[in-house]
């Protein structure tokens, strides 16, 4: 696979990110996570820029009426089966939108529009 092609959507997520502490439990909740979909989730370890995208995201779902639980994943193994090296991140429906920046509530609307389909 060349390096800029995309990823085979039927190809498995990597379950490590190589820190110490991966183990079998945290991987098999990574890779539950990533296939259940249908959720938002916030990926990052809970500091300010975490917490404010954490913000816009419940403002952006708030404007759009939805009623959606925001998960805020902090463990690094979880994170990195994502495929995110770069926090915050966004998921929604179990894919990642946005990573490495804060968004505005109105980014977020947009990108969650375009995931979900315009009919929200």
């Amino acid at each position: 696979m060349s390096l800029f092609e995309k990823k085979n959507q039927e190809e498995k997520p990597a379950a490590c990110c190589c820190h110490v502490n991966c183990d079998s439990e945290s991987t098999e909740k990574a890779l539950n996570a990533n296939a259940e979909g249908a959720s938002v989730k916030i990926l990052g370890s809970g500091c300010a820029k975490c917490n404010a995208l954490e913000a816009a995201t419940k403002a952006a779902l708030d404007q759009l009426g939805m009623d959606t639980a925001i998960d805020h994943i902090t463990d690094f193994s979880q994170i990195a089966a994502y495929g995110v090296m770069t926090t915050p991140a966004l998921v929604v429906d179990g894919k990642v939108i946005s990573y490495g920046r804060v968004l505005q509530p109105d980014e977020v609307v947009k990108l969650i529009q375009k995931v979900r389909g315009s009919a929200l």
